[in-house]
């Protein structure tokens, strides 16, 4: 641990539960899911960026980061009472093949905090290395950390379930990877943090009782409604599929690509988890594969719907033991996905299009606006945001639209029967566009978007950073700056985001 030197004292506000911390919720179950140990301090640490939003959203105060030693705690060269830093073990599946056991690498957990909405677990990403980092050396880089930082931050404001960003420090520190950068720590809150990989760990190690230990505790804490089922296990499984059906209905809809959806960065609870080469379209291309580093495509952004259930089915075979090997009652827990995940998508866009009631045809209406949006490569937010602008009896409206595809007739078909769908429906234009407006995001995170706040961070300058967090925590007004919601520039076409962090 620490020396009792860096130990401070925490302001009331800031002060750790120290009823039911989640450490010692976790230490209960056995150091075979976790090691403790210390952060390693970073030197002269700097302030990056905060989240007003996450820090009111923790019940903190405004000056949370004035308090007492705020900087050093954040950097991983400090503790607060009540702090007991632990990092997890877990495995999973890399794109697709077993990968064996992973585990926090560059990620310690400080402790839990008691907030309006429950206990949540803070986390440094970035504190140095754990027993878990394998060849890495337990950094981030500034670059990688401004991106989890903003896009945490950017899709809670869409209303995404994801862990959340709290704050961002630097350091004049070198880390390496393709070359020379600098390093930063991201302090992420999240309920919790737990994978399908901490499952798949202790299921493929055959540490059954550790397994049964794990999955009770996340029952007890997470998903207490379980245990009146049946078979609560089997009920838990049917939970996280839903969730995680629901989620990439989110993701579909909104254009986000995640990049390395392998199982040790899937949510337990649903959640955006591990934020590396994500991006959002912006040409709509369902092919689209925002991570370099997959040479296979597995992780496109059309085939996320498919990986997540993939995904699922490892989870389902790690509960095997929980289940006495039932793969009946697993795979029961498995369906639902198949109408969860169409029936939130289709929900999703017929809101997108302002449809207000459901018909049969609202499934070929969308697929085929997508269909004419691929081969055009036409930008995927703007064409939404145009469209709820659209007015029949408004040419300028309309030809807004009609200007980014590239075969007008095709679309001025498709355009007749919207707008025909639309006059069944009867709802004036302006509440349809009012509704329409608030779902539809005038602004992504973009990645030239972020890549222009990196740039000049590097530089020092962190005031695009947070002038680019203040509109993306109100994605659906119009922003004073036209470029937050222009089209990319041509030299974003050239932009390559990896998993090297």
């Amino acid at each position: 641990m620490l020396a009792d030197s860096t130990i401070n004292r925490a302001p009331s506000a800031l002060q750790f539960s120290s009823s039911t911390p989640w450490l010692q919720r976790i230490t209960a179950l056995g150091e075979r899911f976790y090691t403790e140990l210390a952060p390693t301090p970073m030197p002269d640490p700097y302030w990056v960026a905060r989240s007003t939003a996450c820090a009111q959203d923790l019940g903190w105060d405004a000056d949370w980061w004035q308090q007492s030693n705020a900087l050093d705690v954040f950097s991983g060269n400090a503790l607060w009472p009540g702090m007991r830093p632990l990092a997890s073990v877990y495995s999973g599946h890399q794109f697709g093949s077993w990968a064996g056991q992973l585990g926090d690498g560059r990620a310690i957990s400080l402790g839990e905090t008691s907030t309006p909405q429950g206990l949540w677990d803070v986390q440094l990403k970035g504190a140095g290395l754990t027993p878990y980092s394998r060849m890495g050396d337990g950094r981030a880089v500034l670059r990688s950390s401004i991106r989890e930082f903003l896009c945490s931050e950017a899709m809670h404001a869409l209303g995404i379930p994801t862990t959340r960003a709290l704050c961002i420090t630097g350091s004049a520190n070198e880390v390496w990877r393709e070359q020379v950068e600098t390093g930063a720590v991201v302090t992420r809150v999240a309920p919790s943090f737990l994978r399908f990989g901490h499952f798949e760990h202790f299921a493929h190690s055959r540490q059954h009782e550790a397994l049964r230990e794990l999955a009770d505790f996340v029952i007890t804490h997470f998903a207490p409604e379980c245990l009146d089922a049946a078979q609560p296990y089997a009920a838990l499984l049917e939970k996280v599929t839903r969730q995680t059906a629901a989620l990439m209905a989110h993701w579909q809809a909104v254009g986000f690509c995640h990049g390395v959806m392998n199982t040790d960065n899937m949510s337990m609870l649903g959640l955006t988890l591990d934020y590396g080469p994500f991006g959002f379209l912006d040409a709509f291309d369902p092919g689209h594969v925002c991570n370099h580093s997959d040479h296979q495509g597995r992780y496109s952004f059309a085939n996320q719907p498919n990986v997540g259930f993939w995904n699922l089915h490892a989870l389902a075979q790690a509960f095997l033991p929980l289940l006495g090997g039932d793969v009946e009652l697993a795979q029961a827990a498995l369906e639902p996905y198949k109408t969860v995940f169409p029936n939130a998508l289709l929900t999703r866009m017929r809101a997108k299009l302002g449809l207000a009631s459901v018909q049969a045809s609202d499934s070929e209406l969308v697929d085929d606006l997508l269909r004419l949006m691929a081969a055009s490569r036409t930008d995927f937010t703007i064409a939404f945001r145009r469209l709820s602008r659209f007015d029949a009896a408004d040419m300028v409206s309309r030809d807004a639209v009609r200007d980014l595809f590239l075969d007008r007739d095709t679309f001025d078909a498709w355009l007749l029967r919207y707008q025909q769908r639309l006059v069944q429906e009867g709802s004036p234009a302006h509440e349809r566009q009012r509704r329409m407006l608030a779902v539809n995001p005038a602004v992504v995170l973009r990645n030239h978007l972020a890549e222009q706040a990196i740039r000049q961070a590097r530089e020092g300058d962190f005031s695009e950073v947070n002038s680019l967090m203040k509109v993306l925590a109100a994605p659906f007004d119009e922003p004073d700056r036209a470029d937050y919601t222009a089209f990319p520039p041509d030299w974003a076409q050239h932009l390559e985001v990896s998993c090297s962090s």
